[in-house]
């Protein structure tokens, strides 16, 4: 047995929840809503972390502009704080290097990230898993046994789709899906939100489609004036007070 995977347990004994941001595929922007979610919380005032899984491709750095951050040594990684967020990725250590990692270099990968980093106490930490419903997937559900899942897709049957086998796949697990975001969404389509009562899903709301979004990029501070920002926040008060609000959804 890996002895590295009883030292990530006691790595996250003292992180009140972990919530793992998974799409199943890539485009659905699972990254903007892992890093504005965790910005959206911190704002609120809760201690929050953000671990970017993706090592193929890591974006949460330059949705929320982090530069020129290093992690401190001692027993360990000490993720470096962003905006009160804790930040950990292999972006922190491979810079803008690519990082093409094959079979078990990734599960030893996904295994070293966990095992080094101290994330200390937490309320939250956020999980940008990596894209897909493979290998690295199924590591981190098994490395991360309190994890909880928000899954999210785009207005499309054919994202949809591939969530609806993601959540297949949780339940037979048994691991916890908090419920669907629904992403990018623009007119008055209820598709998803109809699927997600036919599975038996939350559907935690809708972030809609914002064309400047894409100009706040790397700013935290203009993130924060954008109507994705608007939305994700009131997603973010289900996550800490367990109830949704979803005026956002119309």
């Amino acid at each position: 047995m890996d002895p590295r995977t009883s030292v990530i347990g006691k790595r996250l004994e003292k992180v009140k929840r972990i919530i793992a941001v998974s799409g199943g595929k890539g485009g659905v922007g699972k990254s903007v809503i892992s890093s504005l979610l965790a910005l959206a919380l911190s704002e609120s005032g809760k201690k929050v972390g953000l671990l970017d899984l993706d090592l193929s491709s890591p974006s949460d750095h330059i949705i929320l502009g982090v530069k020129n951050l290093y992690p401190e040594e001692e027993y360990g990684i000490i993720p470096p704080e962003f905006q009160g967020i804790r930040f950990m990725s292999i972006t922190l250590f491979a810079k803008d290097e690519p990082t093409p990692l094959r079979g078990d270099d990734v599960s030893n990968a996904i295994r070293e990230l966990l095992c080094i980093t101290r994330w200390e106490d937490l309320d939250f930490l956020i999980i940008d898993m990596p894209p897909g419903i493979g290998d690295e997937l199924f590591e981190a559900i098994e490395l991360l046994k309190r994890c909880e899942f928000i899954l999210v897709t785009i207005p499309s049957r054919v994202a949809f789709e591939t969530v609806k086998k993601l959540a297949l796949i949780l339940r037979e697990i048994k691991s916890p899906i908090i419920g669907v975001i629904e992403n990018m969404k623009r007119g008055e389509n209820d598709f998803i939100l109809k699927e997600c009562e036919r599975l038996n899903l939350d559907y935690l709301g809708s972030v809609r489609f914002d064309e400047k979004l894409e100009d706040a990029i790397g700013d935290s501070e203009k993130i924060k004036e954008s109507k994705v920002f608007e939305d994700i926040l009131r997603i973010s008060r289900f996550l800490m007070e367990g109830q949704r609000d979803l005026s956002c959804c119309t």
